[in-house]
């Protein structure tokens, strides 16, 4: 072959001759140009590195995300776990004759505290948005 142009008559499906003829478009460039683009990134001998590059990218970003996570889920355990302890340090059982109106109350405000976390949830900020800003701060 010689170094010059070479002529190729190729088919397209109707659909991605219309995407072609629309990218084109939008990009005022000729459709002859973008299939020259394409055809030379997809035979780049780089391409594999390229993608493996994006792959990377990708999953440390993920990571990243499951670190967040794990961190939010510790958060919410021991946050858990401090508040049941004070509860239960602060707080002792009370006698029969207390027991079902103090039962009755507690129905009352659980069903209260959980139509409120549901209010917090849709709303926001979030607990953890808070601590997330307050990285520096420590409590032992």
């Amino acid at each position: 072959m010689s170094g010059g142009p070479v002529k190729r008559s190729i088919r397209l499906p109707a659909d991605l001759a219309r995407a072609l003829a629309d990218h084109a478009r939008a990009r005022r460039a000729s459709q002859t140009a973008i299939i020259e683009a394409a055809l030379a990134s997809f035979l780049s001998p780089d391409a594999a590195d390229r993608l493996e590059a994006s792959l990377s990218r990708r999953l440390d970003r993920m990571t990243r995300d499951l670190a967040r996570l794990q961190w939010h889920s510790e958060l919410t355990t021991e946050t858990l776990a401090l508040f049941v302890r004070f509860w239960l340090t602060n707080h002792v059982a009370l006698p029969d004759p207390y027991g079902q109106a103090a039962q009755a109350a507690g129905k009352e405000r659980w069903a209260r505290f959980v139509e409120t976390i549901g209010r917090k949830m849709e709303s926001g900020p979030r607990f953890g948005e808070k601590v997330d800003k307050c990285e520096n701060i420590r409590i032992d």
